[in-house]
């Protein structure tokens, strides 16, 4: 079994600690079976990492990951738009790779493609402008030398608090589908997955089938493939209440 979760935004402040719970509850769950985890995104609403100093707050999240790294369990992380600047502490410390580039995997011989889902789906070139230089490794150092500690993750978190996008848009669901049928349509892959938008959805296509696992912080969301099936479900406080499953159809490639 390989589960994903997103959009999780740890230090939103609404009920942190319940959000913090119930994932670890879920984690919990699938500890006996599940393969593989892959958090795709949005993991923290704010994160900046420096070489000796890590955001404080979540450790009963954090040790729950490690306990799953402990036991032979692989987890990837791939960063998104509110928390890409990380350096080595969650692999040296709690053994989680950290993927800050899109990438393709294979499970049960199906062909997946995961990302955050928020480069390329900008609707502007401003942000687009603005998604390239939070990424991108100079201008982070510069930002972490002149503004060490509190003051750089104290402006982050104002910054995100006054002009973050905290509201759906129907728009940004509407790009990611369409960039998620253009990679099925361009790529040897079978399925798409995504965050970032914060709606839950499985759309199967003649290309292919797309999955956004959706807004953990409310909703509660999640995927989940199986040798069978690829499924959308919803956290009950057990294993899962299924919203939409699709068979797998596999090696498009």
């Amino acid at each position: 079994m390989i589960l994903f979760v997103s959009d999780v935004h740890l230090g939103r402040g609404r009920a942190d600690r319940e959000v913090e719970r119930d994932l670890i509850d879920f984690l919990d769950a699938h500890q006996d079976d599940a393969d593989h985890l892959y958090i795709l995104g949005d993991l923290f609403d704010e994160y900046i990492e420096y070489r000796r100093l890590v955001p404080k707050g979540f450790v009963r999240l954090q040790g729950r990951l490690a306990e799953w790294t402990d036991a032979g369990k692989p987890i990837t992380y791939f960063v998104g738009n509110h928390d890409p600047w990380h350096l080595d502490y969650f692999e040296s410390e709690m053994g989680i790779e950290v993927a800050l580039e899109e990438r393709i995997v294979r499970h049960f011989g199906c062909s997946i493609y995961l990302a955050h889902g928020d480069r390329g789906t900008e609707r502007s070139r401003l942000r687009t402008w603005w998604g390239g230089i939070l990424r991108h490794p100079m201008p982070v150092w510069v930002y972490r030398t002149l503004l060490p500690g509190d003051a750089g993750l104290g402006l982050a978190r104002f910054v995100n608090r006054r002009y973050g996008n905290r509201e759906l848009d129907d728009a940004l669901i509407g790009r990611l589908q369409e960039r998620a049928r253009r990679i099925l349509r361009e790529r040897p892959v079978d399925v798409v997955v995504f965050g970032h938008s914060h709606h839950p959805e499985l759309t199967a296509w003649p290309e292919g089938i797309y999955v956004n696992s959706g807004y953990w912080h409310e909703s509660r969301t999640f995927g989940r493939v199986t040798d069978h099936s690829i499924a959308l479900l919803r956290w009950n406080g057990g294993r899962g209440e299924v919203v939409e499953e699709q068979i797998l159809e596999r090696d498009r490639s």
